[in-house]
């Protein structure tokens, strides 16, 4: 049987609308979490695994933290984020959604290093759970309990 031919109207329909290039793109880390941020411009939305921030992390704690690096640098608004986060739980997804936000404000503008230094968002989190290790009871430091006789 031989294919229809299809319309140009139609091949309209089916082609996909091109995504513009990210001004900027970077990763962020903590614990175990991963996240690969992208902004564009736009009206201040930030985008986490296909659905809005406020539904992924809720609560007014996450909010002020999630738009801290945007307030600092005074570009509350101004880009639109995409944010792709995984791995560890949802604190250590929160901030390294933050760090990420962070890193590419900086590559975005390197004159917000400063700011977003002083406010303690470029470093990142190095703590992490220990491992366990061999010879231990269940915890990664506690001893069997032995008895003295």
């Amino acid at each position: 049987m031989p294919r229809k031919k299809k319309t140009k109207e139609e091949e309209k329909i089916e082609e996909k609308p091109k995504r513009k290039e990210p001004l900027a793109f970077a990763h962020g880390r903590r614990k175990t979490a991963v996240s690969k941020v992208q902004l564009f411009d736009g009206r201040g939305e930030i985008i986490v695994n296909d659905r809005p921030i406020e539904e992924y992390f809720p609560g007014e704690v996450a909010k002020k933290f999630y738009q801290k690096p945007f307030e600092q640098t005074g570009t509350l608004g101004k880009y639109l984020a995409l944010v792709k986060v995984e791995g560890s739980g949802k604190s250590g997804q929160l901030n390294a959604v933050v760090h990420g936000i962070t890193n590419a404000l900086v590559r975005l503008n390197p004159d917000f290093k400063p700011q977003l230094r002083a406010a303690g968002l470029v470093t990142r989190d190095p703590r992490a759970k220990e491992r366990r290790k061999y010879g231990l009871a269940q915890k990664a430091r506690k001893g069997k309990q032995h008895p003295k006789r």
